[in-house]
């Protein structure tokens, strides 16, 4: 039986997983929240994540190219960037589905070798995406926080009269 067809079957199973996987960066009553509560306007971090959990494995299952999924993976490195989670912390369920897929298919001899080594290697290439797209959402916060406290400290100083603008 092909990597591909095995991961298709127990897809759910394996979505639930690297959710789960995911929720590990977060405190216990959070991820407990983020695990049950799942409408989408109640807990709509949790329910972007899980959703753009799902369509980033059905991409690597399908062997889609990673541009492909890169948007969803994009949508998930987006919150995590912004809730100050280290980048080991913020990052490591993406490497994590490389064990999750060995403890799925632990046993199975008609498994090819080939594929797995074929699929890890498309996940790592997505954890240099998520890295790549990780550190594009941390420099964007950093600069939007120098410009703001720019802004702040220019207000403060026209308030006191210590700038004034010259006329050409």
């Amino acid at each position: 039986m092909r990597l591909s067809d095995i991961l298709s079957k127990n897809k759910s199973a394996l979505l639930d997983m690297w959710f789960e996987v995911m929720l590990k960066a977060y405190p216990a009553d959070t991820a407990v929240f983020m695990r049950d509560q799942k409408k989408q306007f109640a807990n709509p971090v949790g329910y972007t994540m899980s959703s753009e959990l799902e369509k980033i494995l059905s991409g690597l299952i399908a062997n889609a190219e990673i541009n492909s999924f890169t948007p969803h993976l994009e949508n998930i490195i987006k919150i995590r960037a912004v809730q100050g989670l280290t980048p080991s912390q913020a990052l490591s369920f993406v490497f994590l589905l490389k064990d999750i897929i060995r403890g799925q298919i632990k046993g199975d001899m008609s498994v090819n070798e080939h594929e797995l080594k074929e699929i890890e290697s498309r996940i790592d290439s997505l954890a240099l995406t998520a890295f790549d797209l990780f550190m594009n959402c941390r420099e964007k916060i950093y600069e939007l926080k120098a410009n703001e406290a720019r802004n702040m400290t220019f207000r403060l100083l026209q308030k006191a009269k210590l700038v004034c603008e010259v006329e050409d």
